[in-house]
């Protein structure tokens, strides 16, 4: 008798793993049922966050992370989240090509995701992807988020940890320490730390840090120096993330929490969108609603009460 894509998934198959999650990525009919399938069986996996602007170095960190956590017998899925190609859709940057060096190592399995438009620095699907490595058996995955600025809050939302990389020589230390990159750090890391401005950087995290109250006991993030292209500090930062894992296994139940009530708030919002536009209303009359609004004949509350209104009169 054949397996299911789901006890497939279960067994480590790697083909299986990469048809899951372009289901999820699809929003196939299947996907729900694959992730009904294997959430029983999830919940092992530790998951790392990368975060940081675009040209901090994320993916090469990411590619020395993963063999460093290699040597530590760890097996690792890497979600690499791109920005979306205009033209296909897809992942326009295909991390996976940088990490070519772990492509033949059957303990580690690499995938891009594209945004899709989705806000936040996540791929709506990223939470699922990793469901699916999870159920796979990897004792670690790490996200990597796409890259694009300040709003990359959501990884906080995902991972277990968050790992925020910063680069020197920017031109503006100050604007990549705003609100939000701030708070969402559980470790820094100062990548190209061999560049001008390293130690200037640390400085302007460190005050940043000095600015906020930390009760006794409570985890402070530290700063990591490292330079990714050869090496420097990534064995470090290994240590630190373990270091972070063992002090928080407590607030890990409740970062477990959180990240379900998102994921659940996200689908409903999303799935009542889908029935409003596809199943509630005709065709054109969503798109009629928003000019009747622009053209102040209607205001929005009264359109969102009306359409609830309608929603629960088909209950």
């Amino acid at each position: 008798m054949s397996l299911t894509l789901a006890e497939r998934v279960r067994s480590g198959d790697a083909r299986a793993m990469a048809r899951a999650i372009s289901l999820i990525e699809d929003e196939a009919e299947a996907a729900a049922g694959l992730v009904r399938d294997i959430f029983p069986h999830t919940g092992r996996t530790y998951l790392a966050g990368i975060t940081g602007p675009p040209g901090a170095g994320k993916s090469t960190l990411v590619d020395r992370l993963v063999a460093e956590t290699r040597q530590a017998q760890e097996t690792v899925g890497v979600i690499a989240v791109d920005p979306t190609s205009p033209f296909t859709g897809g992942a326009i940057l295909g991390d996976r090509l940088r990490m070519q060096a772990h492509a033949q190592d059957e303990q580690v399995f690499i995938r891009s995701m594209a945004t899709r438009g989705h806000m936040g620095g996540l791929a709506r699907a990223t939470g699922d992807a990793a469901l699916v490595l999870d159920a796979a058996g990897k004792s670690l995955v790490i996200i990597e988020t796409v890259g694009v600025g300040q709003d990359e809050v959501d990884i906080v939302r995902t991972a277990d940890i968050s790992v925020v990389v910063l680069v020197p020589g920017t031109g503006d230390d100050v604007q990549a320490l705003k609100a939000g990159i701030m708070e969402i750090a559980d470790i820094f890391v100062v990548n190209k730390c061999d560049r001008d401005g390293a130690d200037r950087m640390v400085t302007s995290i460190e005050s940043n840090l000095a600015l906020q109250s930390f009760s006794e006991g409570e985890w402070r993030p530290p700063i990591v120096k490292t330079e990714a292209t050869t090496g420097k500090g990534v064995p470090e930062l290994w240590q630190t993330i373990k270091a972070f894992r063992a002090r928080s296994e407590g607030t890990r139940v409740k970062r477990l929490k959180a990240r379900n009530e998102f994921r659940l708030r996200d689908l409903l919002t999303h799935r009542f969108m889908e029935h409003v536009e596809h199943g509630l209303l005709g065709k054109g009359e969503f798109e009629a609603l928003v000019d009747r609004i622009a053209k102040r004949e209607l205001d929005p509350y009264t359109a969102a009460s009306d359409i609830l209104a309608n929603a629960l009169k088909q209950k």
